[in-house]
């Protein structure tokens, strides 16, 4: 049983080992969204094309702002900070209150980033540096 409990374990470190965090230097930038599609049903999928028409991006400052445009607009702005794997935001609210989520990043390399939002209206985005 110990083996076994040992094994799992390293197995586990091993699979979280792999998994690079986010490189802040990387995260820095506008990046372009060519794919948006809802968590809960995935045949509601906003297509490069109709992205690129709105021209829907989310930046990254190095003081550490982030705000989403959408269809040339302000759509979100806010704070981040890095969390190992995950972005965490607050999001500043025309009402003067902040609500706070994680963005879960599933995938991340200095020319494509893919994340998750969670909850009844999560989505996983794909977007690529600009």
């Amino acid at each position: 049983m110990t083996k076994r409990l040992l094994f799992l374990f390293f197995l586990v470190l091993a699979f979280t080992a792999c998994k690079q965090q986010i490189d802040a230097d990387n995260l820095y930038g506008k990046w372009k969204y060519i794919k948006v599609a809802h968590n809960n049903d995935p045949s509601d999928t906003t297509k490069a094309e109709e992205l690129a028409i709105e021209k829907r991006f989310i930046e990254f400052t190095r003081d550490y702002k982030l705000q989403i445009i959408w269809g040339g607009r302000t759509l979100s702005k806010g704070r981040f900070s890095i969390d190992g794997f995950n972005i965490r935001y607050k999001e500043s609210l025309s009402d003067g209150t902040i609500r706070e989520f994680p963005f879960w990043v599933s995938k991340m390399d200095s020319h494509q980033i893919i994340f998750n939002t969670k909850g009844a209206d999560g989505t996983t985005v794909t977007a690529i540096k600009e």
